[in-house]
């Protein structure tokens, strides 16, 4: 039974003439399961106040709430400061206080501690199993698995006999530290320790198991059991989901008899992390249909599947839900909203979390930082990690690709290579792939592409089709056909049906009159059969997700969404658009390729969008790929004939549209 902490206090107050030690034990027993505000260690601080002695039922909550807080706090002298009063009140033989003694040195950390308070209170060489399954629990609720595992194997050593509680714990160490090898040997043990049938530790089996991926040995365990419970089920899930392998996990969730909030929160982020985002939202729904009730670990997958979506309307309901059903917002909540918020191109949103956060961590800065930056916030982003510097939160590695990201968007050259070097020097982080792909970036986007090949040439790595691509785009951009026919003809024995490679230097021969080698190209491509991978864009309405593919004609209202961009493409041509044809994938008449161009996904959502939202919405757009430059020039004259914000996101960037302007400085 959970005791309340309040209902505990009323009840106590209410008897007359109480005995201060029991008092002690059901305060401290009361607060530590509610993890309420109140302190363990001050409510034994009044009993001995009051001039009551504790007995061997007061130190076991004590020393439970002490290791639970010791994480948190400072306070690492505590459980030394309880063992002091167990000796002085003469506990030392009480198995009750030895135990967890035992449990709080060990959770703390403190190894040595735990082992000499084992010894010290005569549990060491055919001591008890309580106190060694204190030392080896505490040391994996400390997530010291190997030394728990190792302990484990003392035990035995050591002739002390094993129990249920003992396989759970090692068990648990073992699926935990990814120990395959001794979670076989347990298993073998706990065959033929005579212990089973035990629900609890054919549970640790099947867990341990999934946790190592051998799914086959999971289900075998789980196959022979005679009893389960949701926690059987939830084990064998969870090890498919981790596996990536969501569809197998599906087809055993819908034959569960039952199913609990974290049954349905490992499949939502089972379809999180496989990318499987719109199955994510709709697992959520049926969860609210089956009146499961969520939690705030089913909150922060779900909101991360709509910041990978878009779906800012959607989001904003998670949290409006959240409100409604009491879920705390705690620090992975908010850094998930800060998320969610900037991949939406709300970063205004984004902030106000950010400020509202009484706790923060440095996932917290690294997402606001990230945010401001591909938002085309630079300097903020960088007015933000000084500020994370100076409240002593240490960056790290993805902190350091938001602030190269502000760099690169502010075009902030010297202060990018400042950055870089001190994330070297000053903080020992070794830069990575992508640390180096923000480096290529800005000094392509200055200019400076002899530098920047110069860079990829001094790479400790090989460089990888992303990096060289983004020189590539710079080439195209600054005219420097030379370096761009070199990096085209590396990135192409790199991955040779890279369409991309084929477009961006098609377009550098075409700008500089070198049609016949355009032709070559075109001509090339046709005989390899390279296809451009089809542009998707999606895009959120009234709290459902819309999917557009270049020419498509799948949506139910696709006659009027060709009849209004049919408009749109006439308004745009009064004030003196022409399409841009030059990126055109397809080898056709001129005439064809306008028509390729006009039908792009990313204007057949935004036609969507002016058919069915009201006047003066911003219009949120999530693109597959690189916006082209046609659509990126339509956009802008959009944005001023209609009066529409527009912000899309694409592969390489955000671009917010407004009043005939974009962010993203026209760096196209």
């Amino acid at each position: 039974m959970l005791l309340n902490p309040s209902r505990a206090r009323g009840l106590l107050d209410g008897i007359p003439r109480r005995r201060p030690a029991a008092a002690c034990y059901y305060r401290a027993a009361a607060r530590d399961r509610a993890d309420g505000d109140e302190d363990a260690l001050a409510a034994y601080g009044t009993m001995l106040a009051r001039g009551a002695r504790p007995d061997a039922y007061t130190f076991p909550p004590l020393l439970k709430a002490v290791a639970a807080r010791r994480g948190a706090t400072s306070a690492c002298s505590a459980p030394a400061a309880v063992h002091a009063h167990v000796v002085k009140f003469g506990m030392c033989r009480s198995a009750h206080a030895a135990s967890a003694l035992v449990f709080a040195y060990a959770s703390g950390g403190d190894g040595a501690a735990a082992r000499a308070a084992l010894l010290e209170l005569e549990f060491g060489r055919g001591a008890s199993p309580v106190a060694w399954n204190a030392l080896i629990s505490g040391h994996c609720r400390g997530k010291r698995f190997g030394e728990s595992c190792r302990l484990f194997v003392d035990m035995v050593r050591a002739g002390a006999a094993p129990t249920a509680v003992t396989y759970v714990s090692v068990l648990s160490a073992c699926g935990k530290g990814r120990d395959l090898l001794l979670g076989v040997q347990v298993h073998k043990r706990v065959l033929e320790s005579g212990v089973l049938p035990d629900l609890k530790v054919e549970n640790a089996l099947v867990d341990m198991y999934a946790e190592c991926a051998d799914m086959d040995s999971a289900w075998r365990v789980f196959d022979g059991m005679r009893v389960r419970n949701v926690v059987s089920w939830t084990s064998l899930v969870s090890g498919f989901v981790r596996l990536g392998q969501v569809d197998q996990a599906r087809e055993l969730f819908n034959g569960m008899p039952e199913r609990d909030t974290i049954l349905w929160t490992a499949m939502i982020d089972g379809y999180v992390h496989a990318a499987r985002f719109r199955e994510a939202l709709e697992m959520f729904r049926q969860m609210q249909y089956s009146n499961v009730r969520a939690d705030e670990f089913t909150m922060v997958s779900v909101i991360t599947a709509c910041a990978q979506l878009g779906a800012l309307e959607m989001g904003e309901w998670a949290r409006v839900y959240m409100g409604r059903q009491g879920i705390k917002m705690d620090v992975f909540v908010g850094n998930a909203l800060i998320d969610m918020y900037s991949k939406c191109g709300s970063v205004e949103r984004a902030l106000d979390v950010f400020k509202e956060m009484h706790s923060r961590d440095k996932f917290t800065w690294t997402a606001i930082i990230l945010g401001l930056a591909v938002n085309g916030h630079g300097e903020e982003a960088i007015d933000m990690f000084h500020r994370m510097i100076r409240v002593s939160e240490a960056p790290d590695e993805v902190t350091f690709i938001g602030v190269l990201t502000a760099c690169t968007h502010a075009g902030l050259v010297d202060k990018g290579r400042e950055f870089f070097l001190s994330m070297i020097h000053s903080y020992k982080i070794a830069p990575n792939m992508v640390h180096y792909g923000c480096i290529i970036d800005l000094l392509g986007r200055a200019g400076k592409i002899t530098e920047a090949l110069e860079t990829i040439d001094r790479m400790p790595m090989t460089p990888n089709s992303t990096i060289l691509g983004t020189l590539l785009a710079a080439c195209r951009v600054h005219g420097n056909l030379d370096t761009g026919e070199l990096v085209a003809k590396r990135l192409l024995e790199l991955d040779p049906g890279n369409s991309m490679v084929y477009i961006l230097l098609s377009n550098m021969y075409a700008k500089s009159n070198r049609w016949e080698d355009v032709r070559r190209l075109r001509l090339s491509i046709m005989e390899k059969g390279i296809k451009k991978e089809p542009g998707c864009s999606l895009i959120e309405m009234n709290g459902m997700i819309h999917e557009f593919v270049a020419g498509d004609r799948s949506h139910p209202m696709s006659n009027e969404i060709y009849s209004k961009l049919g408009n749109i493409i006439t308004d745009l041509k009064n004030v003196g658009y022409f399409p841009d044809v030059t990126e055109a994938f397809v080898e056709v008449a001129e005439e064809e390729k306008q028509k390729v161009i006009y039908w792009h996904s990313e204007k057949l959502a935004i036609a969507f969008a002016l058919l069915s939202s009201e006047p003066n919405t911003v219009i949120r757009i999530v693109k597959n790929l690189r916006m082209c430059l046609d659509c990126h020039n339509a956009i802008k004259l959009i944005s001023r004939l209609y009066g529409r914000e527009v912000v899309v996101r694409d592969r390489t960037c955000f671009h917010h549209f407004r009043h005939g302007f974009c962010s993203c400085k026209d760096y196209w």
